[in-house]
């Protein structure tokens, strides 16, 4: 078996996958951000806080898909914003899956065991769930067939 060393540039879907990867990295910068200072200098409530962070943090996600890895898809209104947004609150729906399952469902209650449960599997499969959201309902590109994975 012989490998090929790849002499052009990225392929498609490694450069989609790095400039979704990019996007999603700036976004969760911008959420911890604007979470600590909604929380600390702003004073408000843990939950007004993340529900803020989490909107500019889609917002900027969807600004970075759109003009980065999708900039070809041009989806025009208000609909693939919205998808974006619904695709982003089943991801954190994911986390909070794989967190309530640990904790509650298992048992496991131990504050490593929650990191592990919602912020490392949980924050992988709603990834890969974000992943296939937004390149699915929200920046269809013509020729391809939804999936990346058929």
């Amino acid at each position: 078996m012989t490998t090929r060393a790849w002499s052009g540039p990225a392929p498609p879907l490694r450069r989609e996958l790095l400039g979704f990867a990019a996007a999603g990295l700036l976004a969760y910068a911008v959420d911890l951000a604007l979470f600590t200072c909604l929380r600390g200098p702003a004073g408000l409530g843990p939950l007004t806080a993340k529900a803020l962070s989490f909107l500019a943090a889609c917002a900027v996600a969807y600004a970075g898909n759109a003009l980065g890895p999708y900039r070809a898809a041009r989806p025009r209104g208000l609909r693939p914003c919205a998808v974006f947004f619904a695709v982003n609150l089943a991801g954190a729906a994911v986390q909070l899956l794989c967190l309530a399952v640990s904790h509650y469902g298992l048992g496991l209650t131990s504050q490593r065991a929650d990191t592990v449960s919602g912020a490392i599997v949980g924050m992988a499969l709603a990834t890969v769930l974000r992943f296939w959201g937004t390149r699915t309902w929200v920046f269809r590109a013509e020729g391809r067939v939804g999936s990346w994975t058929g």
